[in-house]
């Protein structure tokens, strides 16, 4: 069995503050065995990390959270860019055509770019899993809605520290039950829903810090880049 970490951030998204080398550390430290960075509509720092990954005893999943039109989808085993805004359908077609898999974080927390309340749930469904579990949570009840859902339409599950920030990767784990170390395996059985979550909620004095830095990002790439 494999403990993963499926959904962080370097500090190449706007709201991150770490480097991978931080992350890959942390993910040794508390010992797992899988490591996503999933950066917001970037894919550099992730393929830098699955390069290394190895250095630090992890399998290293490329990916990213693409921001779709509908919210937002983890796109996992891809090494291209996907670019952001198209419709969830396409987006998932991308995911695809690149032999990755479809994740959908917090799908029923509005606030965080769920996708949930924009497309049904036949088209929810299609995904290749749900994140039933997001460190990030303040009541836990979009965690339980998408548990639900993902158990009433027979979907894997997987969970996510969603960290901004090295010391919460690890607050959330996917156990897998891969037949290899690989990140082929790793994949396959995610689709296969040989999974399992694992999770603590992220302290929310951290929560808020990290909330309050993104929107800081925002404003100064905003008077930056305006166009």
């Amino acid at each position: 069995m494999l403990r993963a970490e499926l959904h962080c951030h370097s500090s190449l998204s706007y709201d991150g503050r770490d480097p991978v080398e931080m992350l890959l550390a942390q993910a040794e430290a508390v010992g797992l065995d899988v490591l996503a960075v999933t950066d917001h509509d970037e894919i550099d720092a992730s393929l830098d990390a699955a390069e290394r990954a190895e250095e630090y005893g992890l399998v290293g999943i490329p990916g990213m959270e693409v921001t779709s039109e509908a919210g937002h989808v983890l796109a996992l085993g891809i090494e291209e860019l996907i670019p952001p805004g198209l419709p969830f359908v396409e987006t998932l077609d991308r995911i695809w055509e690149q032999g990755g898999i479809a994740v959908v974080p917090h799908p029923f927390q509005r606030s965080r770019h769920g996708v949930a309340p924009h497309i049904s749930e036949e088209t929810l469904a299609s995904a290749d899993a749900i994140e039933v579990y997001n460190s990030r949570l303040f009541t836990g009840r979009s965690n339980r809605t998408a548990e639900t859902f993902a158990a009433s339409r027979n979907l894997p599950m997987t969970a996510g520290s969603d960290a901004h920030i090295a010391e919460m990767v690890g607050q959330a784990v996917t156990e897998i039950d891969a037949d290899e170390r690989t990140p082929e395996a790793v994949l396959d059985a995610i689709r296969a829903g040989r999974t399992s979550v694992v999770g603590r909620r992220t302290p929310w004095r951290i929560s808020v810090k990290q909330f309050g830095s993104g929107v800081k990002r925002r404003i100064v790439r905003a008077l930056l880049y305006p166009f």
